[in-house]
């Protein structure tokens, strides 16, 4: 009976399972579809096999894009985790602080990302904007995002900083709250310092959820569109142009169904090896705490 309830536990999402499947699975068969077709028209169409894939291995704009998204994640996943555990180290351990900490800190997560690119235009701004006229008028420094590749660079910096940063705390203070308080009270009657305690004990303690807080990071901002998009456009130039980007500008912009849906596929092939070494490095580190 044991047996069949367990079993009988997956009627109940097979339904989920079967129109996520669909959902998933009828885009994708289309993609490939036009992957491996020149499409001129309704019912024109020829076989092309691999052009597409080779054309878009071979072009240099999707090589530099890789290369611009591998460094923007790189420089972000580089600031924000140590930022994160820095701040996550200093809120309160209890008290009405913890709550007030805790809200203010998700706020920026709660606000959709388009929403973000357009809150920094103004910001930025160096006419009405606080960052935009604090820097040009106040410091006397020429900042302008929509001209300058290293401002338009910093200032996603500064929006992917603000705007996911929250979550590496967030995960940060939770597996700091998870470390029993005996380990402390050994720490302290062996005369422990501040830093042995976090090297000795809450750091191992966290390596579990910064893991995770990692590369849940990293691809997130592999995958980044909405908020470079409304902020730069690719821009100035192509210096912030980004592989979700150069695809939407394949596909939509320049309507090359062919070489769009080839270079669907190709991205598709990258975030899921990227997904792959996610559950492998996580299924390290849940072995490694079990050891």
């Amino acid at each position: 009976m044991e047996k069949w309830a367990n079993n009988k536990a997956w009627f109940l999402v097979l339904p989920v399972v079967i129109i996520v499947a669909f959902s998933a699975i009828i885009p994708l068969m289309t993609v490939i579809n036009y992957s491996v077709q020149d499409i001129w028209g309704p019912g024109q169409s020829v076989f092309v096999g691999t052009e597409w894939f080779e054309e878009m291995l071979g072009d240099k704009r999707l090589h530099d894009a890789l290369w611009r998204q591998f460094l923007f994640s790189g420089l972000v996943l580089l600031i924000e985790m140590p930022l994160g555990v820095l701040i996550a180290l200093a809120m309160p351990k209890r008290g009405w602080g913890v709550s007030a900490c805790l809200v203010t800190i998700a706020i920026p997560l709660l606000i959709p990302w388009n929403v973000i690119g357009t809150i920094w235009i103004i910001f930025t701004r160096p006419d009405i904007g606080l960052f935009g006229a604090g820097i040009n008028n106040l410091l006397g420094i020429a900042f302008d995002h929509t001209a300058r590749p290293l401002d338009a660079w910093i200032t996603l910096m500064l929006m992917e900083i603000w705007h996911w940063t929250p979550l590496v705390i967030l995960l940060a203070y939770a597996g700091l709250r998870a470390i029993p308080e005996a380990f402390y009270q050994a720490a302290k009657i062996d005369g422990a310092s501040a830093w042995a305690k976090f090297q000795y004990i809450q750091l191992p303690k966290m390596r579990g959820v910064l893991t995770i807080a990692l590369l849940l990071r990293f691809m997130d901002s592999f995958l980044i569109y909405a908020e470079p998009f409304v902020l730069t456009g690719g821009g100035p130039g192509n210096s912030t142009t980004f592989l979700s980007i150069y695809l939407v500008k394949i596909a939509l912009g320049q309507f090359d169904l062919g070489p769009g849906a080839a270079f669907s596929l190709i991205y598709f092939v990258i975030v899921l090896l990227f997904s792959f070494m996610f559950y492998q490095a996580l299924q390290r580190v849940g072995k490694g705490e079990k050891g």
